[in-house]
């Protein structure tokens, strides 16, 4: 199982929202977070959250269990470690 951390603010809703729809990926709230939990890899398309570049490269607060493949202007794409 791996997850990424999200911090739980307004601007990250569509991020959560998206890899939900994307997937097996179940959110858990953690703390101040939104832990988006997979047992494979989590992949969410930056063009499909609406987000802009800024929101985008600010959403990750970290990762368990896991390790940050790709994540550019089109992808953030999370698998386990």
């Amino acid at each position: 199982m791996n997850a990424l951390l999200v911090l739980d603010v307004p601007e990250n809703a569509a991020v959560v929202a998206t890899a939900i729809a994307s997937g097996p990926v179940r959110a858990l709230r953690f703390g101040p977070y939104v832990a988006l939990i997979c047992d494979g890899e989590i992949a969410i398309d930056r063009r499909a959250t609406g987000c802009r570049h800024a929101v985008w490269y600010s959403c990750v607060a970290g990762t368990l269990d896991s390790r940050i493949t790709r994540w550019d202007s089109n992808a953030l794409v999370v698998v386990p470690r």
